[in-house]
Formats: C-alpha cells, structure tokens, sequence
C-alpha cells in the first residue's frame, strides 16, 4: 500500500491536483478574509451611524440648558434611553473642562482618561465600547464634554458567527479541493495516458499505429502530432535502413558468388597453369568490385553519423576540383571526349577533403559513364561572395535521363537504363550518386539535377563557402 501511494504520488495527476488544491484553497481563504474584513466594516459603521445619530438627538437636548446644571428632566430622559438600550451597553456621559464627571448614565463604563483627547464626532473603540465624543461650548468658552457609546461584544458576536461559517466552508473546500482537483486532473491528462499507452505497444516492427488527434488545438494535440511525426520519420528511416541493408546483402552477394563459383569450377579437375592464373585474375577483379563497394558503404555510414562535426581549416574546393578535372583528363583523351574547366574565384569550404573529393569524382565519373565518343563534358565552378556560396556544375552531352528516373537518381542502388552507358564499362554500384547527396547535405548544401534526354545531364552543387585562411598558398590538402 505504501509503495502503491508513494508511486501514486510522483504522476503528474497528483501534482496537478495538489497545484489545483493549493490555488483553490489559497483563492478561497483569499475571498473569505476578505469577506470577513468587509463585513467587520460594514458592521461598525452601522453602528458609528447610529452613535452619530443619537450624538446629534443628545446635542440638540443639551445645548438649550447651557450653562449647567442640566435639568432633572433631561437627565431622567438619558437615563430611560439607556436602560432602553441595556441590551447593547448603550450609554452617555457629560464631562466638564477638567474632565470630571457631570453625568453618567446606568451602567455607565469606567474609560482610561485619555479618550478624552480624541477628536469630536471621530469614532473609536476603546475597552471593549464604540465612542463618540462631542465637546459643547457657550460664547467661545468649552464647556462640557459628551460621550455616547455601546458595548462591541454584539459586533465580536456577529465576528464568530461568520469566523464558525467561514471555518465550515474552509473545511469543505479543504475536502471538495483535492478531489476535485484529482478528478479535473485525470480529465486533463488522459489524452496523455493514451500516448504513453499507445507508445507502450509499438515495436520496430511494427510502428503503423498512430496517436489519435482530438482536434482540440490545445498542447496534447500538438504533443500527439508531434510523436505521429516522429513515428512517421522512424518508419521511413527503419524502411530505408531495411531496403539499404537488403540491397547491400544483395549487392555484397554478386562477388562473392561469382568468386565461390570461379573457384568451385577450379577445382572440380586439374588445370594448367595459365588457367589457375586466369582464376586468379577473375578472382582480384571481383575482390576489387567487393572493395569498392565496401568503401562506398563505409562512405556513406560516415557521412550520415551524427558525430562528425566539420572542423578544422578550410578546404580549397577549387584546388580539389582542378585536381580531378587533371586527373579524368587521360579518360577523356582515352575515349575521346572534350573535357572542359572553367573557373571564377577561389572557393573554400568548411569540410572533408576526402569526402568532397569523392564528390567531385563520382559527379565526373558519372558524366564519363554516359557520355558517348565524341562528347562533351562541362565543369564549372563559380563563387559568390554576396551569398558566401559557390556553385558547382558538370554537364554532359549523353543521352539524357528518362523523366521517370530523375527523382530516383541519388537513391541507393538506383540504376537507370544500363544501355546509355559505354559498353565496355564496368558495372556500377548504383551509390555514387547517393554519395555524392550525402556528402553535399553533410556540408549543408544543395545537389540538383537537369537532364533531358537527346540532349545531356547537368548537376548542379551549391555549398556554402568561407574566407580563406591566412597562410592558403601554403595549406595542403
């Protein structure tokens, strides 16, 4: 039972319920204090009112008999007044200039001295009585002094009647509070209880189900659209984790085959020497397409971990892409193919020297596969100081891409119409391109492309630049 309430107490419902309590509790003792004091008010100025009013009644009896002694008459009608009042303490005084007594009506009270210093027609409470005092002069000359009053013990009276209903609402509050509070609060998060109940009973396996939408607009609905998004982006991903490791399998399985059969056929019988060495020959050919394939993989398992942080000096780009354009210009003699470079301004961006130069190779090697003898391929580099940007193209003039294969180009393992490329080319991977996307988005750029078919390919790189280092005719890349 203990462990069941101190769990009980650690959720979010039992802490919005002791923040509702506390709010409604501290706004209940707020109002009834309030309450209580207006009331106390409105009690005594009742009463100051009618001690005003008799103070006046008294004043007009009084001041016709000046100079003293005041009539039995008068006397005997203050004396029935007061006896009239007994109930409520009521009584009067009259004082001379020195402050001793003239009069005093039946159960009169006997009052510290310096109430006679207090103010005329100014109520005040003292010993337990209201009073109101009143000093009557004749000819400039102070005469008497006139005190009324009447007991408080009915206001204290009336005070505790309301403290008793006060502390009976309080008590109330005390207990409806926390329940309704408990009861508000399980209102208010159950919406949270479905998420975490739904999100309890998804699996990598299985990730179709989704929270529901209430459509209330409120911070639930956001949080539930905000999880359906994030479940969304975790299925495309475990499907392309999925499609990619099924693809690598496959693609991993093609050489090793092809070895494991060159071999097996080896040595089914006795061979010459020159046929072991051909077996050899196959054999390191396909171990190649293994490496390069495994590098690829590796390449881009490098480009999309999240611990790779671009640090360091800046890379002269321009350099890189010069040095492959010298480096492909024997490919394109080979195959006779007019290749061209054009440059305008120094770029350097804030990177990877191995992984931009896998770029800019895999951009031209791509332009080689699919561009015909006789053809011609482009590569331009422009910087752009005002956007800090420099933009990288290269064209081809091959046969173009089909509409249909143009937004599955960078997929992994896409391969378009394997007739548009040379015939005597090497099979492809299918993730140059995937590479080249992943290396420009590591490096917060953009890669798009344009093709039409009959006519050629263009891809377009945009990455951002920085300013150059100091000592760059130096630096080494």
């Amino acid at each position: 039972m203990f462990e069941e309430l101190k769990t009980a107490s650690r959720t979010i419902r039992f802490r919005l319920m002791l923040w509702n309590a506390f709010v409604v509790l501290l706004t209940a003792f707020a109002v009834l204090i309030g309450i209580r004091a207006g009331v106390s008010y409105n009690l005594l100025h009742a009463l100051d009112e009618i001690l005003l009013e008799d103070m006046e009644e008294i004043r007009l009896a009084i001041e016709p008999e000046l100079p003293f002694p005041i009539s039995d008459t008068l006397m005997n009608q203050l004396d029935r007044k007061a006896i009239g009042h007994v109930h409520h303490h009521w009584f009067v005084q009259i004082l001379d200039v020195r402050g001793d007594e003239i009069y005093s009506s039946v159960k009169a009270p006997d009052l510290h001295p310096e109430v006679q210093q207090i103010r005329d027609l100014r109520p005040f409470s003292s010993d337990g009585y209201r009073l109101v005092q009143l000093h009557l002069t004749n000819e400039k000359r102070e005469l008497v002094t006139v005190r009324i009053g009447a007991s408080l013990e009915f206001h204290k009276a009336d005070m505790a009647r309301i403290d008793r209903l006060f502390a009976t609402v309080a008590g109330i509050v005390l207990i409806v509070a926390p329940l309704f509070g408990y009861w508000l609060a399980g209102r208010a998060i159950n919406p949270l209880a479905d998420i975490i109940e739904t999100t309890a009973r998804l699996r990598p396996s299985q990730l179709e189900e989704r929270l529901p939408i209430r459509n209330t607009g409120d911070e639930l609905d956001k949080l539930s659209e905000t999880v359906n998004g994030l479940l969304n982006r975790i299925a495309d991903h475990l499907e392309q984790k999925h499609d990619f490791l099924a693809n690598s399998a496959h693609e991993l399985r093609t050489p090793i085959a092809a070895i494991r059969s060159s071999v097996e056929v080896a040595l089914e019988r006795e061979r010459s020497a020159e046929d072991y060495q051909e077996l050899l020959i196959e054999v390191i050919e396909e171990c190649g397409s293994l490496e390069i394939l495994v590098n690829q993989l590796l390449l881009l398992a490098e480009t999309e971990t999240d611990r790779i942080t671009n640090e360091g000096d800046a890379v002269p780009f321009h350099e890189l892409v010069e040095r492959a354009v010298d480096m492909f210009q024997g490919v394109a003699d080979s195959h006779d193919i007019n290749l061209t470079f054009e440059k305008e301004g120094d770029a350097y961006v804030d990177g990877y020297a191995h992984h931009l130069r896998q770029l800019i190779n895999n951009l031209l090697d791509n332009a080689f596969k699919f561009t015909p003898a006789g053809g011609h391929i482009s590569v331009t580099l422009h910087s752009n100081r005002e956007s800090n940007t420099c933009h990288l193209t290269v064209s081809d003039s091959g046969r173009g891409i089909p509409p249909e294969d143009l937004p599955h180009v960078f997929e992994r393992f896409f391969r378009g119409d394997r007739s548009r490329a040379h015939a005597n080319e090497t099979r492809g991977t299918g993730l140059g391109l995937s590479i080249c996307q992943a290396v420009v988005l590591e490096h917060g750029g953009q890669i798009d492309v344009e093709s039409r078919l009959g006519t050629g390919t263009t891809f377009k790189v945009t990455l951002p630049i920085v300013k150059a280092p100091v000592h760059a005719a130096s630096a080494t890349v």
